[in-house]
């Protein structure tokens, strides 16, 4: 696969996640098993490897506050299903974390080359450290990718997803690291007339016209 066609395939914020259907460590699953929640879908490099053992235990042990916001997990490397089983055995074995989630065994890259997680530049047979966060309707809301060296902070994707779910319930945008109770961003008014009337209301925290924040 050269870069050209990798390219070509990288999935697009905003439109519909690719569709799949693929073995997993819980059975065959679906991009539609998951309509109506949210879902975080990520791939790490290769089974037994330091680094992605310390994302997934990190995973695993946020799956509960995941759950807590409708939004369910997903794992994948392309390994078998028999390489996921023994690795998160060795996890429970070894560090005592039990992994609760299911793994994609995606053999064929279907999936990966799917998401656009193959760059060759990195590495020709693995997956890097990809993340997507699908919503309710399967539109793709955010992609983020990671060198093979470096892993992931979990806090960062739960802090997305509650501010994709407070953008979408407020029809507002979040500043930088919003966390749950800061003031929100209100959208830049479309004329003239409404800057004028938005700065003069004093119903807004308005440092200019077009930078207005509110609480919820």
């Amino acid at each position: 696969m050269d870069e050209n066609t990798t390219a070509n395939r990288m999935p697009r914020i905003n439109e519909p996640a690719p569709d799949f259907e693929a073995p997993t460590t819980h059975g065959v699953k679906k991009l539609s098993d998951y309509k109506g929640r949210w879902l975080v879908l990520f791939s790490h490099p290769a089974d037994f490897t330091p680094v992605c053992t310390t994302e997934f235990m990190a995973f695993a042990q946020r799956q509960q506050e995941f759950e807590d916001l409708g939004c369910e997990l997903l794992g994948l490397s392309i390994d078998s299903t028999h390489s996921h089983v023994a690795w998160t055995r060795n996890i429970r074995e070894k560090f005592g974390i039990e992994i609760g989630f299911p793994i994609i065994a995606d053999l064929s890259m279907q999936v990966a080359s799917a998401y656009g997680m193959i760059h060759p530049g990195a590495a020709d047979t693995s997956a890097v450290r990809a993340t997507f966060i699908i919503d309710p309707e399967g539109t793709l809301r955010a992609m983020v990718y990671y060198p093979m060296s470096n892993g992931r902070s979990i806090d960062e994707f739960v802090r997305l997803v509650k501010a994709l779910q407070t953008s979408d319930a407020n029809g507002v945008a979040t500043p930088e690291n919003w966390q749950p109770g800061d003031k929100v961003i209100v959208p830049p008014p479309a004329t003239a007339e409404e800057a004028d009337r938005r700065v003069e209301s004093g119903e807004y925290e308005c440092t200019d016209w077009y930078f207005c924040k509110r609480a919820l």
